[in-house]
């Protein structure tokens, strides 16, 4: 994991969420962002709000629970002496990293604003440490997978 000395952090904090958008673009559930990119997506992520109360086993239990990990770290005493990233009193902050973009996707979506220990887990995307051979990964799935897609649809249509 690369040092983060230099790097804005500012894009973990969490944002409010929008309550302005028009009936048809609401989702079924309320968010922040609407629209991301893949760019936005990682294979790594930072987890905040773990209750600091020794958790490292339970976090890495949770998200192995979502496909395999290569890299569980607490991060909140980094990141406290960066001056980079508001961390909230009493809780930790840890960088988990996954094998596999899709597999982080989906630990995101399913423990992002979950009750974990008494407190409210926020999951964001870490493209921060990505590498080139990871954003080159990244790339070659997400055109593998919107390739599949096109093949899908043109199935779906011609069978109509």
């Amino acid at each position: 994991m690369e040092k983060t000395n230099h790097v804005d952090l500012s894009h973990h904090k969490k944002r409010e969420y929008c309550t302005n958008r028009l009936r048809y673009r609401d989702g079924r559930k309320l968010t922040a962002v609407k629209v991301y990119t893949v760019v936005n997506e990682s294979k790594h992520l930072m987890v905040f709000g773990v209750p600091r109360i020794n958790l490292y086993q339970e976090i890495k239990q949770l998200f192995a629970k979502h496909g395999k990990l290569t890299e569980v770290k607490r991060v909140t005493d980094e990141l406290k002496a960066n001056d980079t990233v508001q961390i909230e009193q009493f809780t930790d902050c840890y960088y988990v990293k996954y094998e596999k973009v899709h597999q982080a996707r989906l630990a995101k979506a399913r423990i992002d604003r979950k009750n974990f220990y008494g407190g409210i887990l926020h999951v964001s995307y870490a493209p921060e440490y990505e590498t080139v051979s990871d954003v080159r990964e990244k790339l070659k799935y997400r055109k593998q997978d919107v390739l599949y897609r096109l093949k899908q649809n043109t199935r779906e249509i011609a069978n109509e």
